[in-house]
């Protein structure tokens, strides 16, 4: 996709140029180039104006007219088109009042939030233009605001978030002014939409680092602003013989630092699974217990998820993995129907790898986990979900009369059939006679 993207990126520009234009690659593709990374979109930074470029581009879309933003198509490939600018004062902590359109790039750097996002690159010679001294912050693998770091921040608070998730993906250190620009402006994250909070969020949790990411959320102040809940698990103590790494919040550290390549669904799981462990906290018979904080915690996640904005398909499928997490503590005893039904838990995939990072992070072995795996070995894919042996018309022509009671038997055969008991209509049939009256 990268070599694509430069492609069509070289074809943009050059027509830009021909048109006698300033033209250059800017912010993130320029930096992942720099590192290395592979990277899915492509800017373009111009001196041409909004109403140039789409004449230059009949089919272009301009979907940020006010911040002169054009999208472009060229060769297949959609690129984002800027117009050089400078930002006049933010009032909202998230946009300009208002932009003054630039020919000059260095003007358009600085405007930018960070120095390793503030490069450009011309496209024909490959050569930078570093205004910002980004280059050598990418090279001492630094997060550092351009120009003043309150400044920035003032003008959007979500760049505080956005300089965690850079120092958490790159694995990058945060200059020590911004960070504590972030510490003294972190209540204005508070003026930001749930929604560009959220985003933010998941790509910290989905991206290379959530364990980095978390700790720097904690350090700046930003997490008991934005969950509290998680905050909350500082100091709530559990049992040392069931959890030697320490407390709730270290070991949920330590399940985000155990995740890879997560969906949203699994790191947000990972995240909110023992939420609900300090309200369930529990000594009072000497030994330290979180009754029903599998339960509780499903019911706080999707609460939480909601104040986010996420997507309810994602919610309850968050809901589902924290509900079912501590089913699999029975599963050495648990009966092959009882078993077949834990296979059968929504995001199966999700619910045994946060079983097995639940466990890594407890300092625990791979016991249980293992045993699932040898488990579902054992039992033909088929048989986790066999056919229906008889159906409702079936137990009326029976003579059953239709009710509740024809949901209870249905079940009972069911039941029968995933331990094994059952694999015939006529097994069924048989079954029906011994426990059921019509």
């Amino acid at each position: 996709m990268s070599h694509l993207l430069i492609d069509a990126g070289r074809h943009a520009c050059a027509r830009l140029r021909g048109a006698g234009h300033q033209a250059f690659f800017a912010g993130g593709a320029v930096r992942d180039r720099l590192l290395s990374r592979p990277f899915t979109d492509l800017d373009i930074a111009t001196s041409a104006t909004p109403a140039q470029v789409t004449a230059l581009f009949p089919d272009a879309r301009t979907v940020g007219a006010s911040f002169g933003v054009v999208l472009v198509q060229c060769l297949g490939v959609e690129l984002q088109v800027a117009t050089f600018r400078s930002d006049h004062s933010y009032s909202d902590h998230r946009r300009p009042s208002s932009v003054t359109y630039e020919t000059d790039p260095r003007a358009d750097a600085l405007r930018r939030d960070f120095t390793i996002n503030g490069l450009l690159e011309d496209p024909l010679t490959g050569e930078i233009l570093d205004y910002v001294n980004g280059r050598a912050d990418l090279d001492a693998r630094i997060i550092r605001a351009i120009g003043n770091p309150a400044a920035r921040f003032a003008e959007d608070a979500l760049r505080m978030l956005r300089a965690i998730r850079f120092a958490a993906r790159l694995g990058f250190s945060i200059d020590p002014a911004t960070l504590a620009a972030i510490r003294a402006s972190a209540p204005t994250i508070l003026a930001i939409s749930a929604e560009r909070v959220r985003d933010e969020l998941s790509l910290i949790l989905t991206e290379n680092g959530p364990f980095l990411g978390l700790t720097l959320l904690d350090s700046t102040g930003l997490l008991p602003l934005i969950l509290p809940e998680i905050s909350a698990m500082h100091g709530v103590a559990q049992p040392p013989e069931y959890h030697p790494e320490g407390d709730v919040f270290t070991h949920t550290l330590l399940c985000l630092q155990h995740l890879e390549n997560p969906s949203i669904e699994l790191a947000l799981a990972a995240l909110l699974h023992d939420v609900a462990k300090p309200a369930t906290f529990n000594d009072s018979s000497g030994r330290i217990r979180f009754d029903g904080h599998a339960e509780l915690g499903a019911r706080m996640a999707t609460g939480i998820l909601t104040r986010l904005r996420y997507p309810n398909s994602v919610i309850e499928s968050v809901a589902s993995l924290i509900a079912n997490h501590m089913r699999f503590m029975e599963v050495e005893r648990m009966g092959e129907a009882a078993f077949k039904h834990l296979l059968r838990l929504p995001r199966f995939d999700d619910q045994l790898e946060l079983l097995r990072i639940d466990s890594l992070a407890a300092l625990r072995p791979l016991t249980t986990y293992d045993l699932v795996h040898r488990r579902i070995a054992e039992i033909p894919p088929e048989q986790i979900r066999p056919p229906r042996l008889l159906t409702g018309d079936d137990l009326i022509a029976m003579g059953f009369t239709p009710g509740k009671r024809l949901g209870e038997i249905l079940q009972a055969i069911e039941e029968a059939q995933l331990a094994g008991a059952l694999s015939t209509p006529a097994d069924a049939r048989a079954f029906i006679a011994f426990r059921f009256r019509s």
